[in-house]
């Protein structure tokens, strides 16, 4: 769920990679009209990355219908996109060094797009959560480097909190727009055109970076054993999640998968130990303010991107509403994010940020619980209210806490700090879908019985950590 944080000046944006601290050297200083150029091409591409994660939310029906792939197969076409995000972008900033933030996007775009005509072109849903791994691939490097192409580009601090700023307000609109552009291409024309949208954009992003300044290349070293064993440990997890709600808890895949993931995460914890320059010094960990935040990000993604997935797959299955009617139905909760980040962090300003995280936590906590009324009857106006809630308590915890992880770790870990936060929100979404999508299968139908379940478990697992971050964060430590 993006963010808007508005005091950019002060905190780190919720994606920020190690990256963007790259400096030009005096005198390739980017011309005001090359900034803006740079800026477009920065927001296009955060834009179309956003968008497919909330477009194809609402094309699953019809992806299902035309590739006839069961609910496994429509939570693989979500995940396999978020988990390739999440593991490689806390890595991916050192490659956005390595090559130079300018060459980096176009390399990210140009897969991004390719991979885009992939999905366009898959024949059988296996095709499709292939090329589904690449694009969450493509878009791991086209985050940082966004961000890194900005920091080039406005040398000012004044004028680049305020592109930040329009970066960020950027995610939240793209997270608008993302349904009902799903909803409309899915009904019009096929879902196919949902993933030929990005065709056009990326060829726009190309076309503006030729007039974009050469970055500047400094090495920076890549953690590959630590990366390998952070894809195969969160990859290993989302598939026994997945397959367990189908296959059993018992079924040697499942049990196999489980075993891996836990053997990669013990491989990850001793790779970051043994590693000159460790993509997630382990040290940060023992910091309150960055446990909490990591924890926090992880519930309260679980619970939007939760919703999200369901109710795409609730209303079209259950109430019989349109594609483009499903896709409107978001439009409220997008306005009332955006609204919400505005508020955050004047807001935590004045009672304090463990204050405001918390009690977000518990409005969106509330809001698991309000929408276990919802069934096959429940009309539209009424979903729409209960949905306040949802729009509500995210917005409001996610800038705060993410300012309190930038101000609790030194100005040069802030990138890695960002990457590891955002990695662990998109985590948390993604395996809330694994959860929600095993929970609510039944035959061709939808599992009232399955959402319900599922709501109450994100709902304890946020007034949890709501717990959690009271207690931590006593003492100042929130403030």
């Amino acid at each position: 769920m993006p963010s808007t944080v508005s005091r950019v000046q002060r905190t780190a944006p919720p994606t920020e990679p190690a990256a963007v601290a790259t400096e030009l050297p005096a005198g390739e200083r980017t011309r005001p009209a090359r900034a803006s150029v740079a800026l477009v091409a920065a927001l296009l591409g955060f834009t179309v990355i956003t968008v497919d994660v909330s477009a194809v939310n609402i094309a699953l029906p019809g992806i299902r219908a035309d590739l006839h792939g069961g609910m496994t197969g429509l939570q693989w076409v979500v995940d396999a996109y978020t988990l390739m995000f999440a593991a490689l972008m806390i890595s991916a900033g050192a490659l956005a060094d390595r090559a130079g933030a300018r060459r980096a996007y176009a390399w990210g775009t140009g897969l991004f797009a390719l991979a885009s005509l992939a999905c366009a072109l898959a024949p059988d849903i296996g095709t499709l959560i292939a090329a589904r791994v690449a694009q969450g691939a493509a878009a791991a490097v086209v985050m940082p480097a966004s961000l890194a192409l900005i920091r080039q580009a406005y040398d000012d601090a004044r004028r680049r909190a305020r592109a930040i700023a329009l970066w960020t307000v950027g995610g939240s609109v793209a997270m608008a727009a993302g349904p009902v552009l799903g909803g409309v291409l899915s009904e019009t024309v096929g879902w196919r055109a949902v993933f030929l949208l990005n065709l056009p954009v990326g060829a726009l992003i190309l076309l503006l970076l030729a007039r974009v300044a050469p970055s500047p290349r400094r090495p920076s070293p890549l953690d590959l054993p630590g990366q390998l064993t952070a894809v195969l440990a969160l990859a290993g997890l989302a598939y026994a999640v997945i397959e367990g709600g189908h296959a059993g808890w018992t079924d040697p895949g499942v049990l196999a998968a489980a075993g891996v993931a836990v053997a990669a995460a013990v491989g990850f914890r001793a790779a970051e130990r043994r590693h000159p320059a460790p993509m997630v010094p382990l040290s940060l960990l023992r910091r309150r303010e960055v446990g909490v935040s990591l924890a926090v990000g992880f519930a309260v993604n679980a619970g939007f991107y939760g919703v999200v997935f369901l109710l795409g797959l609730y209303c079209q299955q259950l109430l019989g509403m349109s594609g483009i009617a499903t896709g409107l139905m978001f439009v409220p909760l997008a306005a009332l994010i955006t609204s919400t980040n505005l508020v955050s962090a004047p807001l935590a300003d004045r009672v304090g940020r463990r204050a405001v995280i918390v009690t977000g936590q518990l409005i969106l906590s509330g809001a698991m619980f309000a929408l276990l009324p919802l069934g096959a009857g429940t009309p539209v106006w009424l979903i729409l209210v209960l949905l306040v809630p949802t729009g509500i308590g995210g917005a409001l915890a996610v800038p705060a806490l993410t300012a309190l992880l930038i101000d609790a770790v030194p100005a040069h870990r802030a990138g890695t700090a960002s990457g590891l936060l955002n990695s662990l929100r998109q985590t948390g979404g993604a395996l809330s879908v694994a959860v929600f999508g095993a929970l609510i299968a039944s035959g061709e139908g939808f599992a009232v019985t399955g959402m319900r379940a599922g709501l109450v478990v994100v709902g304890v697992l946020l007034a949890g950590t709501a717990g959690l971050s009271w207690r931590l964060l006593a003492g100042g430590a929130g403030r």
